[in-house]
């Protein structure tokens, strides 16, 4: 903005100068002109001009040269110059820094602050305090319970009485969660076919257990019965099955899991997102695979899916198990090679890069 004034001011002065070389009569001449240019200019606005800053300070400047009568009618008034003074003002002492109270913290304790209250929503700002303590920050209770409140969050949070919610529940289940769900596809006649999967939610391997065109209660039960077998010994290590409200689970259904001492989690009705995990792999195994092939009939569609449920659980990266595959060993690290092959899924729809050894 001072770059502004200054500019105004030179070409204001250099006018000055070239007037000063021109005739009174001429002078005269083009003041009664831009008289006339503005009042017609006035006939035509309907609202007032807006100035910025830079042409306020020119304006108040040049008005206390002219004479008493002609401040009235120009569009600068008193009355304006004293609103510009008023504005300054505010602008000036909302701008000015506060010089009391305590020094602001550093904005890694207040990461630190918001952090450990999003990871536990049940702590207060006392809770906090005393974990920040031991951590050999010394902060003051009413800076934690400012600081939580401009984040919007409750500095004393009350107590859950033990029910945590479901995303939390979820998380600390995930270990021994089963995860169940239908999509279905359409085949090139038109046809709809039904997919029943279930995912295991720690490592996110995926069972395809059917595909018909007619799911059934009883088919539902039978495919239950075929995962727990071929699940085995591992059958133990699970002790929650989440599944929605569909009708195609019975009490027979229920029966199957139960009897392994499993048991069954329902969702909310029209929730989805309280089977996140299952949702999210239809979403995958859309968007990398059906939605990019024409289906033909139910074997073809058995087909794909075996082969694209092979290439999910033993060689697609999954961000929730740090990019790594289901079937990769955590303890193995992978040493780079000069020599990687090319491995085609699906007739090349998908590639799987592989060390020749």
């Amino acid at each position: 903005m001072a770059l502004r004034v200054l500019y105004l001011i030179f070409v204001r002065l250099l006018g000055l100068l070239l007037l000063m070389s021109r005739s009174e009569k001429a002078k005269n001449v083009e003041l009664l002109a831009l008289r006339h240019e503005v009042a017609v200019l006035r006939r035509q606005l309907s609202t007032r001009p807006r100035l910025t800053w830079p042409d306020r300070a020119v304006l108040a400047a040049l008005a206390r040269h002219l004479p008493p009568r002609l401040r009235h009618h120009r569009l600068v008034t008193p009355g304006t110059l004293l609103s510009w003074h008023r504005r300054l003002l505010r602008w000036k002492w909302k701008h000015k820094p506060a010089r009391t109270g305590r020094p602001p913290i550093p904005e890694e304790l207040t990461s630190l602050i918001l952090r450990l209250a999003h990871d536990n929503p049940t702590w207060g700002y006392t809770r906090i305090q005393g974990e920040l303590r031991r951590l050999g920050h010394r902060v003051g209770a009413s800076t934690i319970r400012r600081t939580l409140r401009s984040a919007g969050l409750n500095p004393a949070p009350r107590p859950s009485h033990g029910t945590p919610r479901w995303r939390e529940f979820l998380r600390a289940q995930a270990s021994g969660l089963l995860a169940a769900d239908f999509f279905h596809i359409d085949t090139v006649t038109l046809r709809r076919l039904y997919v029943f999967y279930v995912m295991e939610v720690s490592t996110r391997t995926v069972h395809i257990l059917g595909v018909t065109a007619h799911p059934t209660a009883a088919w539902t039960t039978q495919l239950a019965r075929n995962l727990l077998a071929d699940l085995g010994q591992r059958a133990s290590g699970f002790r929650y099955l989440l599944r929605d409200r569909d009708s195609k689970y019975t009490q027979a259904f229920d029966a199957v899991f139960t009897a392994d001492g499993i048991e069954i989690l329902k969702s909310a009705p029209q929730t989805p997102r309280m089977n996140a995990h299952a949702e999210r792999a239809i979403r995958t195994v859309r968007a990398e695979c059906t939605d990019r092939l024409l289906i033909y009939n139910e074997q073809h569609l058995r087909r794909v899916l075996a082969e694209y449920a092979e290439h999910y659980n033993t060689s697609r990266p999954h961000r929730a198990l740090q990019l790594r595959s289901p079937g990769d060993d955590p303890n193995v690290i992978p040493f780079p090679t000069q020599r990687i092959h090319r491995h085609n899924v699906l007739n090349g729809l998908i590639h799987e890069y592989r060390n020749p050894t």
